[in-house]
């Protein structure tokens, strides 16, 4: 009897006796997957597709590696609603060094069941912004305000987070380091990678939809989930650099086609072209005002070449195109908006060829001087003929 039960106790003997710890044998794997870039319909997708699949395979939790400079507000609520309704806990890790979870990504952050940051990155800056750029009234923003500053307390209060400090990154746009962070109560644990992070997650007790759940993820199984071929393509279109090359792309596909008629290449491709750009455009919620200055240009560039007004439809055109361009993604965040290292050659090279275009058809144009000699070309039966000079 003793014998037995010295048998039992003795791998627990061992361990004291050595100074190391006792770990409950994990119940699933760690599902692990990265999301960076703005929080859109594709990124919300992807976790929302991943949390499922850990569900599914009765994972210990789901560890988000995030960088995020924002997104939208719609994609955001649709993430934390899954996150909220799920059994399967999730970590929210704000990783590599140089990382940031702003504007949605605070969100997100505070909706998590763990969060946590690496060294080196902060989180904060959830003022709203208006969708689709351009300026709001007062009474709307007032409203956009409360309403976001209502949202993000009741997460914090949620998750027994700092609510004064959520409060504050929507009305002040504070922003804090990972040690800020976690000494203000915005965040569970600091951690360097991802070993860390699993040691530093290993026992603790979380609260998710299905009661409470203590974490064992020490030597746990690492699925790692990546965004199929779909979802990155999906992901890259909606990018506004992207969006804008290929919305150029597709006008000017549509512009050979009319100048050509027949040659269907430049068509298909324009098409597709538009029909992507259409799509990373209504995902990025571009303002309308942009994409009409840039259509107007485009008519004004054709018109020029029909029409020549000795230069001034250019110039209109050339101003038109600039000012749609900066308007189109009108976000606080660079990395929301059309890189001047791409706007510049774009307006630049359309310009160009314009101009080259609206040349040759001037030349092509000339009235006859007094003096010059022309021929009158006939055509008849036997082919061209010429009837008279």
């Amino acid at each position: 009897m003793i014998f037995g039960v010295f048998v039992l106790l003795a791998p627990a003997l061992i361990a004291l006796g050595t100074g190391e710890p006792c770990y409950a044998e994990p119940d699933g794997p760690v599902y692990l997957c990265k999301i960076t870039g703005a929080i859109g319909p594709v990124a919300s997708g992807f976790y929302t597709e991943t949390l499922r699949k850990a569900e599914e395979d009765m994972a210990e939790c789901l560890i988000v590696e995030l960088d995020t400079p924002g997104g939208l507000d719609v994609s955001m609520r649709d993430a934390i609603k899954e996150m909220m309704a799920s059994e399967v806990p999730t970590v929210i890790f704000v990783h590599p060094s140089g990382s940031r979870a702003a504007s949605a990504g605070a969100f997100l952050v505070l909706a998590a069941h763990v969060a946590a940051m690496a060294p080196g990155t902060n989180v904060g800056a959830a003022h709203p912004v208006q969708l689709g750029g351009g300026e709001i009234d007062s009474t709307m923003a007032v409203k956009l305000e409360n309403d976001a500053a209502a949202y993000i307390k009741s997460i914090a209060e949620k998750r027994g987070r700092n609510v004064q400090w959520a409060e504050d990154a929507v009305r002040k746009s504070i922003s804090s380091t990972a040690e800020e962070a976690l000494e203000a109560g915005v965040i569970d644990l600091v951690s360097d990678n991802l070993a860390d992070l699993l040691d530093d997650l290993e026992g603790m007790t979380v609260e998710t939809a299905a009661g409470t759940r203590t974490l064992h993820v020490k030597g746990a199984e690492i699925e790692r989930v990546q965004m199929g071929a779909k979802k990155r393509i999906l992901s890259a279109i909606a990018d506004p650099n992207i969006a804008y090359i290929l919305m150029i792309i597709g006008f000017f596909g549509i512009f050979f086609e009319l100048s050509n008629p027949g040659a269907i290449f430049p068509a298909v491709v324009g098409s597709i072209c538009l029909i992507l750009a259409f799509f990373a455009l209504h995902t990025l919620s571009a303002n309308y005002a942009g994409v009409a200055l840039i259509i107007l240009a485009m008519i004004m560039f054709l018109l020029e070449i029909k029409v020549p007004s000795h230069g001034a439809l250019t110039i209109g055109a050339v101003m038109s195109m600039i000012l749609g361009s900066i308007f189109l993604f009108d976000y606080p965040s660079t990395l929301l908006r059309i890189s001047w290292s791409v706007l510049i050659p774009a307006v630049v090279s359309i310009t160009l060829f314009f101009v080259f275009a609206v040349g040759k058809g001037l030349r092509a144009q000339v009235p006859i001087g007094k003096g010059q000699k022309v021929r009158v070309i006939s055509v008849d039966r036997q082919g061209l003929k010429v009837t008279g000079a």
